[in-house]
């Protein structure tokens, strides 16, 4: 099939890689197809850029195989490359070999015209083949390798931390369990499951974090990051929501509160400018037919010092304001959306970090700070959004840990490997998380979480 052989659209379109008059081959899928007596045109896509590459075929009569051919079929061209007479492109394929390698009917529901999301999502297995969401796939494809650049540059170690788990590490409980019990014959003992008889002899579930066992890693090797599936069994059916997300959660030994909205901050331009460098096609695209603004708000962040308040400074600044919100504001109660935005968007129009946040609010391993009422926690707000990253110094005394975990409700003894860590040659150490779907969101305009994952995981879909 000449997989070694065949030249990819982008390196004509984008790259301009290739000479004009040379033979090529060009392996793709019919975008639309026009045939007359005297001339045929074939627009093809391989997904390599938005751009499609025209091939244009002097006497159909001499090709029948074009009879067979409908939007959707996937081609073999083989032609030299000229420069075209018509509007919009600079490049055309004359044609001297076309083969039909994969056959489309008329009922192939992506013809020539715009659908809507929805209707998509109900083809998840198709709509990477249109425009909008060739674009996002490409532009993810790109942010993944960026993640694993902007850390290896850095020398940090890349772990794999289990999807299987015994730990709640946001100890909120919205967890899937994994069994392998009938779940209509589960053994009982005083009325209870006996999860010692299932498959791993323990309650289990899919991972929300992998972050409880990057320290260990980051107690041994100084900086690592994770980055994989986490999954989420809250039922919340909005729009920035999924049951199964990505995450980024890097950790760094030896670093505190200071060094871990530094390196967030870092985190996040890089991430930006690496989608306004390298993705520019798939980037104008979103900023022509997604989000007109997209490009600015990525320039904004960038170039962008970040804020940095404490939470009770946020809270005060926000008590003074005429601004009417929907949810109350007041110490001790969760920053919203609306309150993270108005300090980006409205008093300090920037990026601003928060950090400082009360113990009740937040997660037990989180560092206690010296009033006893506050954690060494941060959130990184943007415009847009309000929070995109997460994160905090861990808490590396196990004294003050073992009675945070009882303030919580928890028995310290569950997770006692974790207490470990602060047995056996404890260091200050800091790490946050980054939603990778809803960084993609960000980067690419789109307002739906289901529409930068590939095959979404929402409350009641999980199709595919």
């Amino acid at each position: 099939m000449d997989y070694f052989k065949r030249t990819r659209v982008a390196r004509i379109i984008v790259d301009e890689q290739v000479a004009l008059n040379q033979e090529i081959i060009i392996l793709g899928w019919v975008r639309t197809i026009r045939v007359s007596k005297e001339v045929a045109f074939i627009e093809i896509n391989d997904g390599s850029c938005i751009g499609n590459l025209q091939v244009v075929i002097g006497n159909p009569d001499n090709f029948p195989v074009l009879k067979d051919i409908l939007t959707g079929a996937a081609v073999r061209a083989v032609g030299k490359l000229v420069e075209s007479p018509a509007k919009g492109q600079k490049y055309e394929l004359a044609v001297t070999e076309l083969e039909l390698v994969g056959a489309a009917d008329q009922s192939y529901p992506l013809q020539k015209k715009r659908h809507t999301f929805e209707y998509l999502r109900e083809i998840a297995h198709l709509r990477p083949r249109t425009n909008t969401f060739g674009a996002v796939n490409r532009t993810r494809s790109k942010i993944a390798f960026a993640i694993h650049k902007y850390f290896h540059d850095r020398g940090f170690y890349y772990i794999h931390t289990p999807i299987v788990t015994a730990s709640d590490c946001e100890g909120a409980g919205d967890m899937f369990r994994v069994t392998n019990f009938d779940l209509n014959k589960a053994p009982e003992v005083n009325g209870k499951i006996d999860y010692h008889q299932d498959f791993f002899s323990a309650e289990t579930f899919l991972t929300v974090s992998g972050q409880l066992e990057a320290e260990i890693y980051a107690q041994a090797l100084g900086d690592v990051y994770t980055f994989g599936p986490t999954f989420r069994a809250e039922n919340s059916n909005t729009s920035r929501h999924a049951s199964e997300f990505w995450m980024i959660e890097p950790e760094m030994a030896f670093c505190n509160l200071d060094g871990d909205m530094e390196i967030a901050a870092d985190f996040l331009k890089f991430l930006f400018k690496y989608a306004l460098d390298e993705c520019a096609d798939d980037m104008a695209f979103f900023g022509k037919w997604v989000d007109k603004t997209i490009c600015d708000t990525l320039e904004h962040v960038i170039n962008s010092d970040f804020e940095r308040l404490t939470y009770t400074e946020a809270v005060k600044i926000l008590e003074k304001t005429n601004q009417k919100f929907e949810f109350p504001v007041g110490w001790g109660l969760d920053l919203q959306s609306e309150h993270e935005r108005y300090l980006t968007e409205k008093v300090l129009k920037r990026p601003v970090i928060v950090y400082d946040y009360p113990k009740k609010i937040k997660a037990f391993y989180m560092r206690v700070n010296d009033d006893g009422k506050t954690v060494a926690a941060m959130d990184v707000l943007v415009p847009k959004i309000g929070e995109i990253i997460g994160g905090s110094q861990r808490e590396e005394r196990l004294d003050v840990l073992k009675a945070h975990m009882k303030e919580k409700g928890m028995d310290p003894g569950t997770l006692e490997w974790y207490l470990d860590l602060r047995r056996y040659g404890s260091t200050p150490h800091s790490g946050f998380g980054l939603g990778f779907d809803r960084t993609l969101m960000y980067i690419t305009g789109m307002a739906n979480i289901r529409d930068v994952t590939p095959l979404p995981r929402v409350p009641g879909w999980a199709k595919f």
